[in-house]
């Protein structure tokens, strides 16, 4: 088997009504997607070459630089560009978003990706109707908001379950995780490491 390339990856988890009753935008993707068909994903794709030098609003906090290294610039404006396409949603700037979550698909895999995974409040993006996807592309279908409690009954792909658990830890709270988990299957050997 041909050793398939791993791409640099970004996911947005945004997050509503988290004082309340926490709610995770998450759609579905197609039956006949080479990656992941049918399962809902949280908003995100590989970042393209033009995201390194894409302008951005704001500036990541400096424990998310740090975290994120060189590639850092590119993993954010991967993150905001493919929100805006597959939801329709505009996030206003990279300030609020926390990177909390990385993970390398492991082999064997039609499609690899080292996805970093941000958290972001959607409270802050006041602006808009939060609840209108009609700018969204065809990429994800049936765009909703799930109540958090109730995320793991859909058709998830394992590590979409893995993620979720930490959502869950760090919902109501609004500052970067003390460390990044780190799931690396970057070869025939799973590892599990922590980011600090």
């Amino acid at each position: 088997m041909t050793d398939i390339p791993i791409r640099d990856a970004a996911s947005v988890v945004l997050l509503r009504d988290t004082a309340t009753a926490p709610k995770v935008l998450m759609g579905q993707r197609g039956k006949n997607a080479a990656f992941m068909p049918n399962k809902y994903v949280f908003p995100g794709g590989a970042v393209d070459p033009e995201d390194a030098t894409a302008v951005l609003a704001g500036t990541p906090s400096t424990i998310c630089q740090t975290r994120l290294g060189s590639a850092g610039h590119a993993l954010i404006a991967a993150a905001i560009r493919e929100t805006w396409e597959e939801t329709g949603l505009t996030l206003s700037g990279c300030g609020g978003l926390h990177y909390f979550f990385r993970a390398i698909t492991p082999p064997g895999r039609p499609r690899r990706f080292d996805a970093r995974f941000f958290l972001g409040d959607a409270s802050a993006m006041t602006d808009m109707d939060l609840d209108d996807f009609s700018r969204a592309s065809d990429e994800l279908r049936h765009l909703h908001w799930v109540p958090l409690s109730e995320a793991r009954a859909l058709n998830l792909p394992f590590i979409t379950e893995v993620v979720l658990a930490e959502v869950e830890a760090l919902a109501n709270t609004n500052t970067p995780p003390k460390s990044v988990p780190f799931f690396d299957n970057s070869t025939g050997t799973s590892r599990f490491l922590r980011i600090s």
